[in-house]
């Protein structure tokens, strides 16, 4: 007999495994799906994530592997900011933002660059002179545009897109005080779009900020942005922070935001996505660094993963907001991601330190989370649906 069954066996075993609906688990391919988060997002929008130096500088190749092959844009979480790249006046650091740039050419990605005016980052020589004293208007005007003419003139026609400003309105719609609204008021931001455009006319300028769900931050945006469209500044877009919670915001709201921005005229982009799985200390919703609160245990419950139930809730979060973009696709031109993996995103550090998160689509050992696959099937479902 085992001569009778040996070669039914291994006609058996050389079949491809097949599942209850007769179709190959493991050749996507035959199931017209895509095996990437860009190749699924293909006619939709584009598909980003952010880089850090570490990952610039070769030390997790793994996540380098994961970019290329799910993403096809790259935005520079640190390296672009104005105290790295300006840490002195007049001394410019271009290492990283140099590999950053390089990366992106070598795997046709589309590039952005971020941020050129920013109040959290900026090196405090910036705002005052050799005796600690605030500079008057025509010193800080003069720094911007060393610094955005250097900076932009550098990468011209290599970088796409620029977060210009960032952060400069406040959740009731005011306007933050920071050094550039002191010294200049709201000026900085027209002054600030008008020296990008200058410094490189083709590329795309943006203005990006947190919590824009929030209907006083929305109004103060859309009202700033309409009159820098009246006095005729290039504008391209708004960047929505996408820093977001299993609870916060409403879906409702953060689409209301969509339709008003899209309203104006620009691009939407939603920048800097990640969904935090865990409590959140005083119903924090921003992304203000300075903020910090003392660490408790009850805040940090997920330290050996998370349990079924929220994995879940966290599933239908990242569904639920990926099928708000695709119903806007034709208003929203990028979403992109703030980090690869869990292992290096920087909610476990905000706005409590040493928390364990997972905010992100790949886990802290790089690989996909069961969501992924689902974004993926629900993006190819929208192109033969809609």
């Amino acid at each position: 007999m085992k001569f009778l069954i040996y070669p039914y066996l291994a006609i058996l075993l050389s079949l491809p495994s097949m599942n209850g609906h007769g179709t190959n688990e493991k050749n996507p391919e035959q199931n017209n799906q895509s095996e990437s988060l860009s190749a699924a997002a293909t006619g939709h929008f584009r598909i980003g994530t952010a880089l850090n130096e570490r990952q610039l500088m070769g030390e997790t190749n793994k996540s380098l592997e994961l970019t290329k092959k799910h993403f096809n844009a790259i935005v520079a979480e640190n390296c672009m900011k104005s105290g790295r790249i300006q840490p002195e006046e007049g001394q410019f650091v271009w290492e990283h933002a140099d590999r950053f740039v390089e990366f992106g050419e070598k795997h046709g990605m589309e590039i952005n660059g971020h941020t050129l005016i920013w109040h959290s980052q900026a090196p405090k020589w910036f705002f005052v002179d050799e005796d600690g004293n605030d500079v008057s208007k025509e010193v800080l005007i003069e720094r911007m545009t060393t610094h955005i003419n250097t900076l932009v003139g550098r990468y011209k026609g290599r970088v796409h897109t620029w977060d210009v400003v960032n952060e400069t309105i406040l959740d009731d719609g005011s306007w933050r005080n920071s050094k550039f609204y002191q010294i200049l008021g709201e000026d900085f931001v027209k002054i600030a779009f008008e020296l990008a455009h200058q410094a490189d006319p083709e590329a795309r300028l943006f203005y990006n900020d947190y919590s824009m769900a929030m209907p006083g931050k929305r109004a103060g945006v859309v009202a700033m942005v309409k009159r820098l469209q009246e006095q005729g500044v290039k504008i391209d877009g708004i960047g929505m922070q996408g820093h977001v919670g299993l609870d916060y915001p409403s879906l409702e709201e953060f689409e209301k935001s969509i339709k008003a921005f899209s309203d104006l005229g620009v691009e939407v982009m939603i920048t800097e996505m990640d969904v935090s799985a865990l409590p959140n200390p005083n119903n924090h919703q921003g992304a203000e660094i300075s903020d910090s609160i003392e660490y408790q245990q009850m805040l940090n419950p997920y330290t050996d993963g998370l349990p079924q139930e929220v994995q879940e809730a966290f599933n239908e979060r990242y569904m639920d907001f990926f099928r708000l973009f695709l119903k806007y696709k034709n208003e929203i031109s990028r979403v992109t991601f703030w980090g690869v993996t869990d292992r290096y995103s920087w909610k476990n550090n905000f706005p409590v330190r040493g928390r364990t998160d997972y905010p992100l689509l790949f886990d802290r050992d790089y690989q996909p989370k069961a969501v992924v696959s689902d974004i993926i099937e629900l993006m190819e479902n929208y192109k033969t649906t809609n």
